[in-house]
């Protein structure tokens, strides 16, 4: 028997699981996330494991929240360097032109756009200059940690970036830190160089993380393979997530979406996660969660890195009910980890949602409800119709059609969500429904995907398809996955009918279980 852990930092609980190689759940646990989110996995670890073998255990999965946290408390990042390959286009908009002051001040370091670059067709806008990669290299030395370097259309022909990632490591040293844009984001420049610029500023932060999930497998005798989870729902392995934190930013949601999907059975549904202090609301199409297609924002910078398509609100089970001459008024603020203490009905002296679901009956496990007993009958009446509204606005506005769909509740808040939603076919709650987080991280698959440019012209539709599906495939082995069980997932084509050629926009996704 082999035994996989996966473990989810959330804002207010660090969950943990012990799955066998049927899926099954062995051991879950829950862990208050402290100021040090290094205490919870520590402490989560060890009691998940504390009654199963520890030899049986191969590998080890974290989603976590330390990367997404750096970048809207503007905390932990590095100053990095920009090198853009587009001149003589592209000099209009100068990198991070659109991004909070605040955030640009932390990060940008020295900027340039210098000649080089592709077309969509692989064709040069012009040829790149070494000698400016060069001269950009004395600028940065001993001013930055990192380097963000983006040209046009390098997802399809990445040549000048490679190129120049290799001056700047001649330049400044092997074991300098360089973040390339085709790596990163997809097409579209400007939003795939802010994904590979707050990448690049993340690097110190995923060394720190993937160091720390390694010290505490340690101390826990455990010798394992270690992943971190993506945004997609799949996983990557310790050390590509050094490279890349950046793809690690919506792990949190994905992951319970993912476990929402394999504990309730379900592979077409709207997921709803409710934690302590948020509510997440995605959508699952044949198993994983639909990407969206707009651009996201992270901490106020535009990227278009893969992201699930999600609404979140401040509701959860910590957060704080006023009540007000002007009615009842819930959140967005929340006690988080805290609720175990300030709930009412466990001793403190703060209303929280998580005190109203045990006075309207929906919570009966926690706490002592006569201490809820004087929150008046209209406070509760007020609080739960505000949160079946949000609930119903929010499953509302993800569906893609008129199709009913059912709802899976999961998150330790679940108890919020009622028994009855309008517009969904059923609610289900699975069993181990409040860690489906981390059990949507043990239960992942390795993952690769691709996002180029082709031509039909010439060598045909299904040669270029066939040669996407065979790249996703390697993209997917390399990232962990067992070569003999990688299935192509999803397969996008977008004709491109402003250009020559029959040129189209390919989009592929390769998934399989891990290499054992």
């Amino acid at each position: 028997m082999t035994l996989k852990i996966g473990i989810d930092v959330g804002g207010t609980n660090t969950d943990a699981v012990v799955v066998d190689a049927d899926g099954k759940v062995l051991a879950a646990t829950k862990s208050a996330t402290t100021p040090d989110p290094f205490d919870g996995i520590r402490e989560s670890l060890s009691k998940v494991i504390a009654d199963v073998d520890r030899e049986q255990i191969t590998q080890a999965m974290l989603g976590t929240t330390h990367p997404a946290n750096a970048i809207i408390q503007r905390r932990d990042l590095e100053r990095v360097g920009v090198l853009r390959l587009a001149a003589p286009a592209s000099l209009g908009v100068r990198p991070g032109a659109s991004w909070p002051k605040d955030l640009l001040a932390t990060i940008m370091g020295p900027a340039e756009i210098i000649r080089g670059g592709n077309e969509f067709d692989g064709s040069e806008i012009s040829p790149l200059d070494e000698d400016a990669v060069r001269r950009f290299a004395e600028k940065c030395a001993g001013d930055v940690a990192a380097v963000a370097v983006s040209a046009p259309f390098s997802p399809a022909t990445y040549d000048h970036e490679q190129r120049a990632a290799e001056i700047l490591v001649e330049e400044l040293g092997a074991d300098f830190s360089v973040s390339m844009s085709h790596r990163v984001g997809a097409l579209g420049l400007l939003e795939r160089e802010n994904a590979t610029i707050l990448n690049a500023s993340l690097l110190g932060v995923a060394r720190n993380v993937v160091n720390g999930f390694h010290a505490a497998l340690v101390e826990n005798g455990l010798s394992v393979d270690a992943f971190l989870t993506q945004n997609d729902g799949t996983l990557m392995t310790a050390d590509e997530a050094v490279r890349f934190p950046v793809l690690t930013l919506g792990s949190g949601p994905t992951n319970s979406m993912r476990g929402a999907c394999s504990l309730a059975g379900l592979s077409d549904a709207l997921v709803i996660d409710v934690g302590g202090t948020s509510a997440d609301v995605g959508i699952l199409v044949d198993g994983f969660p639909r990407e969206s297609t707009a651009a996201i924002e992270v901490g106020g910078v535009r990227t278009n890195f893969r992201m699930p398509d999600l609404i979140s609100i401040g509701l959860g089970g910590g957060s704080v009910v006023r009540v007000g001459e002007n009615g009842v008024a819930v959140g967005p603020d929340s006690v988080g980890y805290r609720v175990v203490n300030e709930a009412l009905v466990r001793g403190g002296s703060t209303l929280t949602l998580s005190d109203i679901s045990v006075r309207s009956g929906r919570l009966t496990d926690f706490g002592d409800p006569t201490l809820a007993e004087g929150i008046a009958e209209d406070t509760v009446r007020a609080a739960m119709t505000w949160v079946d509204d949000q609930i119903r606005i929010m499953a509302d506005r993800l569906k893609a059609s008129r199709h009913a769909l059912p709802l899976i509740a999961v998150g330790g808040g679940s108890h919020l969500v009622p028994d009855d939603v309008p517009g969904v076919t059923e609610v289900v709650r699975p069993n181990n429904h409040a860690v489906a987080n981390a059990y949507g991280a043990a239960i992942a698959e390795a993952s690769g995907t691709i996002d180029r440019v082709f031509r039909y012209e010439g060598p045909g539709r299904e040669a270029c398809l066939e040669e996407a599906r065979n790249l996703a495939i390697e993209a997917a082995t390399r990232s962990g996955a067992d070569p003999t069980k990688v299935r192509i997932t999803s397969v996008q084509e977008v004709p491109l009918s402003y250009v020559p050629g029959q040129a189209c926009r390919v989009q592929v996704k390769a998934a399989g279980p891990l290499a054992s």
